[in-house]
């Protein structure tokens, strides 16, 4: 009897054990990949301001350039293509920068890799490079996916250039995202990548503009993977900030730097690469050249009903929230470059 009581005795011990190391595990996971710094932005939002108002103007007014005047830009419709990459480059210049192209093949056309520079002021070998794809896919106009992207891009570069930071900041805009080219060879960020690992480039951080345009005070209305809808909102009003768990330092510098100047709601997470969903833009050519990077996205299709569809055009975007977010995206960059 009493060898029997030592044995429940040590059953209730391992089984305690147990309990607690996989509370201590969960608490972990939860703190490394989930809980981020600051708090996130309730409530009704506050008036635009007049700058906020002109860059709503600003962002929609580059959507439609590309989503409504250019529309389908692929590897499949090479003539639209080219012609998203012209615009983009005379917008970029115009703000006067020396726009850097570099050229690759595609299906036996030449697609651009653009890219602007604000040199650095003291540490100008420390580089922050911000990147949006330019392609949509082929059944697509691409408003959300990914003009809004790129509009931020170009209301960035016009943002930044006349306060530059101690790292050198680079905004590039990239071909050949969207599938089949998204995940080989072809695709434009990765290419980039790899140049600049070749060229022994210090990339301190990437920030992939993945979507940025659409949101909804509908409950209900924000969708996940599994099994992440436990730990974030149903409604999809909110700017999403992710990455890989490697990359959870930057994502966490990210969404503190954000919350610290934006009055949005926001959201950041650091998964496994089982979770493929955490990999789905640009960001990931960088990871595989060995770059710390994130995407910044309002989550595509886990919110937007219109994604890769041809109702993904310009009137379904929000551009005061959409320019709410770039400005505190801003503000994001030269913390970065600061660091």
């Amino acid at each position: 009897m009493k060898r029997w009581k030592q044995v429940v005795r040590w059953a209730v011990v391992v089984m305690l054990a147990l309990v607690f190391s996989s509370a201590g595990l969960l608490g972990y996971a939860y703190s490394a990949m989930i809980a981020m710094p600051g708090t996130s932005f309730q409530g009704p939002l506050p008036t635009s301001t007049p700058a906020q108002a002109r860059l709503a103007v600003e962002l929609r007014a580059t959507v439609e350039r590309l989503a409504s005047g250019v529309g389908l830009r692929s590897m499949y419709h090479p003539k639209q293509l080219a012609q998203a990459a012209m615009d983009l480059k005379e917008q970029l210049a115009s703000l006067g920068f020396e726009v850097n192209e570099h050229s690759f093949p595609t299906k036996g056309s030449l697609t651009p890799n653009l890219e602007v520079t604000i040199p650095g002021t003291t540490r100008p070998a420390e580089i922050v490079v911000v990147g949006a794809h330019y392609d949509t896919t082929q059944r697509s106009p691409g408003s959300d996916d990914n003009a809004s992207g790129c509009a931020a891009i170009v209301a960035l570069a016009r943002m930044l250039k006349e306060s530059p930071q101690p790292r050198t900041i680079r905004l590039a805009l990239f071909p050949n995202e969207e599938l089949p080219a998204g995940g080989t060879p072809e695709m434009g960020s990765w290419i980039y990548a790899k140049k600049a690992r070749a060229a022994g480039d210090n990339i301190t951080a990437m920030l992939s503009l993945e979507m940025l345009g659409y949101y909804s005070d509908a409950p209900g209305s924000q969708k996940y993977p599994s099994p992440l809808s436990s730990f974030y909102p149903s409604t999809g009003n909110f700017i999403a900030f992710v990455s890989n768990y490697d990359n959870r330092a930057l994502v966490k510098r990210c969404v503190g730097a954000f919350r610290e100047q934006a009055s949005f709601p926001s959201e950041g997470a650091a998964l496994p690469n089982a979770i493929r969903d955490v990999g789905r833009s640009d960001h990931w050519g960088f990871w595989k050249e060995g770059y710390p990077a994130l995407m910044i996205t309002d989550t595509a299709n886990f919110r937007n009903p219109n994604y890769h569809r041809a109702t993904d055009t310009p009137d379904t975007l929000d551009y005061d929230r959409m320019a709410r977010v770039v400005e505190g995206l801003a503000s994001v960059i030269k913390a970065l470059a600061r660091d």
